[in-house]
């Protein structure tokens, strides 16, 4: 006898709970009612895919649920990442205060600090190049050591494909 499972099972997953993973890690439809349309390709009701979606967030198969914007499609034609000398001390506290500015998508500690000094990191997301809306959020945060990382092309926007 063997351990070896068949690639996408997992032991706590029936075949229709496995075909609704399947279904929402991918590219949910820009419908009306979305999971009416899942639960046509997955052959069960939308309460069903709706109730099963929930019992996967509930176990913790799945961890989060949630949109993937493409900025640069959408106008956001400015997309740095910022990588700021903050002080160990000083982090939390910085971050919480970055994490207040709309432009800040994401806001993450960095252990060890890169390059030994850049231990707070942020994605801005901008419609136009704003430097002065960068010294806003430098001066918030008591910060002048900041390195701009802009993005020119985006190679990879997709989840990893476990179903």
């Amino acid at each position: 006898m063997t351990n070896a499972q068949e690639p996408g099972s997992h032991p706590r997953l029936t075949p229709a709970a496995r075909r609704v993973a399947r279904e929402l890690q991918g590219d949910i439809p820009l419908a009306e009612r979305p999971f009416a349309q899942i639960a046509k390709r997955v052959g069960m009701g939308e309460g069903g895919v709706l109730a099963t979606a929930g019992a996967l967030l509930r176990s913790g198969i799945i961890r989060k649920f949630g949109a993937v914007l493409r900025h640069q499609r959408v106008g956001f034609t400015h997309n740095w990442m910022v990588l700021w000398a903050v002080p160990d001390s000083q982090c939390r506290e910085a971050g919480e205060r970055l994490a207040e500015f709309r432009e800040i998508t994401h806001c993450y500690e960095r252990t060890p600090p890169f390059a030994g000094r850049y231990s707070l990191f942020t994605m801005v997301h901008l419609r136009r190049a704003d430097p002065q809306r960068l010294a806003q959020m430098a001066a918030a945060i008591g910060c002048r050591d900041f390195k701009v990382l802009q993005s020119v092309e985006e190679f990879k926007k997709t989840s990893m494909g476990y179903f």
